[in-house]
C-alpha cells in the first residue's frame, strides 16, 4: 500500500514538472513573438524615413523649401559687336570646346560693300562653367544684349526616371515568363507584350538622354556683328550721258518740288483770289456810285441852257 501511494506521488510530481515545462516555453515563445514585433514596430518608421530621406515625396524637404538638387535647363542669347566677326566666330567655337562643350550650329555671312560681314552660332556650353565661358566671349568685342532664361525641370527629371525602372523591371518579369513558358499561344502574347514594353522603355530612355543634354550643357546663341560700312559715292557724273541723266533727274526733282509747294500754297492762293476779287468788286461800286454823283449837275446845266440857244438860232 505505501509502495503504490509513493508511486502515485512520483507520477503526480512527473506530471507537474513536465506541466511547469510547457507553461515556461509557450511563455518564453510568447516573449519572443512580442520581442519581434515591437522590433518591427520600432523599425516600420525608420525604414520609411530613410527610404524618403530628408526629403518629402514631391523633392522637398521637411520645412517645405526647395529642393537641394534642382535639374535646370538654361538658354540665353548673347549679341556682340566684333571687328572681325568670322574671325571672333572661331574663337568663340574654341573658347566653348575648351571648357568641354559643343557647337551645335554655326551660320557666316562674309563681309562685303556694305558691311562687314556677320556670324551666329549656338553654343552648347557646360552649365557649371557657363559663367567662366561668359566672360571668356565679353573679350572677344562690345556686348550689346546678354540674357539667359532657366526652366526648372526636377519633376520630368524624377517622374522619367521612376518610369523607366518601373518599365525595366516589369519588362524582367516579361522575359522570365517568356523563357518559362510553353504553350505557343503564350508565347506570342508574350513576345508581343515584351516587344511593346521594350519600345516604350527605348523611347522613356531617348527622353532621359535628350533632357539630361539639356541640363547638362546649357544653350547660348552668339550673334556676332561688326559696325556698318560707310561709303562715300562719287556723285559727279563722268560723260555726256551721265550729265544728261544728272540734269533730268535735278528738273524732275525741282519740278515734283514745285508741284509740292505749289500743291501747298494753292489752297491759299484761292482763298486770295476770292478776298481779292471781292475787294475790286467794292472799289468798282464804289467808284460808279461816286461817278454818277458829279455827273449830275452838268448835265441838268446844259439841258437848261439848250432851249435859249435854239431860240437864239431861230429866224
Amino acid at each position: 500500500m505505501t509502495t503504490e501511494i509513493s508511486t502515485a506521488k512520483s507520477a503526480i510530481r512527473l506530471v507537474a514538472f513536465m506541466a511547469f515545462l510547457l507553461v515556461f516555453a509557450v511563455l518564453l515563445a510568447g516573449c519572443s513573438s512580442s520581442s519581434d514585433a515591437a522590433a518591427s514596430a520600432a523599425g516600420a518608421p525608420a525604414a520609411e524615413y530613410d527610404g524618403g530621406g530628408a526629403d518629402g515625396g514631391d523633392g522637398t524637404d521637411s520645412s517645405g523649401s526647395a529642393p537641394v538638387n534642382r535639374s535646370l535647363v538654361v538658354t540665353g542669347s548673347m549679341y556682340m559687336t566684333v571687328e572681325n566677326p568670322l574671325e571672333a566666330a572661331d574663337k568663340a567655337a574654341a573658347i566653348v570646346k575648351t571648357a568641354g562643350g559643343r557647337v551645335d550650329a554655326q551660320d557666316e555671312t562674309a563681309p562685303d560693300e556694305w558691311n562687314g560681314g556677320s556670324a551666329e552660332l549656338t553654343l552648347r556650353i557646360p552649365t557649371n562653367g557657363l559663367d567662366a565661358v561668359v566672360e571668356d566671349l565679353r573679350k572677344l568685342g562690345t556686348v550689346d544684349q546678354y540674357s539667359t532664361t532657366a526652366s526648372d525641370v526636377t519633376n520630368e527629371v524624377t517622374d522619367l526616371d521612376a518610369r523607366i525602372s518601373t518599365l525595366r523591371a516589369s519588362t524582367t518579369r516579361i522575359e522570365g515568363l517568356l523563357h518559362d513558358a510553353k504553350d505557343i499561344t503564350d508565347i506570342i502574347k508574350l513576345e508581343d507584350e515584351l516587344a511593346s514594353r521594350q519600345a516604350d522603355l527605348e523611347s522613356l530612355e531617348a527622353q532621359q538622354r535628350g533632357l539630361a543634354d539639356q541640363v547638362s550643357l546649357s544653350t547660348i546663341t552668339l550673334s556676332l556683328t561688326t559696325e556698318p560700312v560707310a561709303i562715300e559715292e562719287d556723285e559727279s557724273p563722268a560723260t555726256f550721258i551721265d550729265g544728261l541723266l544728272a540734269g533730268w533727274h535735278a528738273l524732275t526733282g525741282f519740278v515734283s518740288v514745285a508741284l509740292v509747294v505749289f500743291g501747298a500754297l494753292l489752297p491759299w492762293l484761292a482763298v486770295l483770289a476770292v478776298i481779292g476779287l471781292v475787294i475790286i468788286a467794292i472799289v468798282r461800286r464804289r467808284r460808279s456810285l461816286t461817278s454818277g454823283t458829279d455827273a449830275d449837275p452838268a448835265v441838268e446845266a446844259r439841258a437848261e441852257e439848250s432851249p435859249a440857244v435854239e431860240a437864239t438860232e431861230t429866224p
